[in-house]
C-alpha cells in the first residue's frame, strides 16, 4: 500500500445527514434489516489477508449484535493506512479495503496533481451508527448502511500546504482545479463503492460524501 501513495502522498462529529452516533443507539422506530447480509468467515479472512498484503495496519473486531438489525459483523479498526483519518471506528472489512484503495489511488493523486499539494489528513463523520436512513421519506423504514458499519461519511481533506478542503464549502467551488479534484474523486468512488451520495443527492448530504459497500450501483 505504501508504494501506492505517489511521492509519499499521503473530527469531531457534526450534525450531518449521515453522521456518526452511539454504537449502542437504537433506531427511532422499527426498521427493516440493512440490505447487505453479514460476510462469511471466508470472505472476512480473505479481506484480512488483502489488507495485510498491502501493509495496512488494522485490528479485527469481535462480532456484536445490538438488536433491531444493528450490529458489527466482519469489521475492523483501521490503524495505519499511510495517512491519518479522523472519526473512523468499526467498519466492515470490505468497505475498509475499498476505502483505503480510494484514498491511495484516487484522492491522494488527485490532491497532488490537481491541487498542487500532498494529502496529509482525511476527515470523516464516522462509520457505525444504529439508525434508519434519513433525508429520504421513501426509505425512512430501512436501516442505513451505517447500522452495520458498511458506510463511511467523508467530510474533508487537509493538504500539506495547510489548506482544509471541506465538502460543505468546496463541493460547488468556482475554482476549476477544485472542481476537477472533486469530479475525479467522485468518479473514482462511484467505480469502487456500491452507493455514493454527494451534495448533489439531497440536503442531508450537503457536507459529506456517503460511501457504502452495498453493490447497489447508485451514484449521485
Amino acid at each position: 500500500m505504501r508504494a501506492g501513495w505517489i511521492s509519499g502522498l499521503f473530527l469531531a462529529l457534526l450534525l450531518a445527514g449521515c453522521g456518526g452516533g452511539s454504537e449502542r443507539a437504537r433506531p427511532p422506530h422499527p426498521a427493516v434489516q440493512a440490505q447487505m447480509p453479514p460476510p462469511s468467515h471466508r470472505e472476512t479472512e480473505l479481506c484480512y489477508a488483502d489488507l495485510s498484503g498491502q501493509g495496512i495496519g488494522f485490528q479485527p473486531l469481535p462480532d456484536r449484535d445490538y438488536g433491531g438489525g444493528c450490529g458489527l459483523y466482519g469489521t475492523v479498526q483501521l490503524l495505519d493506512i499511510g495517512v491519518p483519518v479522523g472519526g473512523l471506528k468499526a467498519m466492515r472489512c470490505g468497505l475498509a479495503d475499498k476505502f483505503v484503495a480510494w484514498l491511495g489511488h484516487a484522492v491522494a493523486p488527485a490532491a497532488h496533481q490537481m491541487l498542487g499539494s500532498d494529502l496529509v489528513r482525511v476527515e470523516t463523520f464516522g462509520t457505525y451508527a444504529c439508525r434508519a436512513v434519513i433525508g429520504n421519506a421513501y426509505s425512512a423504514n430501512r436501516l442505513s448502511g451505517h447500522a452495520i458499519a458498511n458506510a463511511v461519511d467523508v467530510s474533508g481533506f487537509v493538504l500539506a500546504d495547510g489548506r482544509r478542503i471541506t465538502v460543505l464549502d468546496s463541493w460547488r467551488s468556482e475554482d476549476p482545479a477544485m472542481q476537477r479534484f472533486f469530479e475525479a474523486i467522485h468518479a473514482s468512488a462511484c467505480k469502487r463503492f456500491g452507493t455514493v451520495l454527494s451534495p448533489d443527492y439531497n440536503a442531508a448530504h450537503a457536507n459529506h460524501l456517503h460511501l457504502e459497500d452495498d453493490n447497489a450501483h447508485f451514484c449521485r
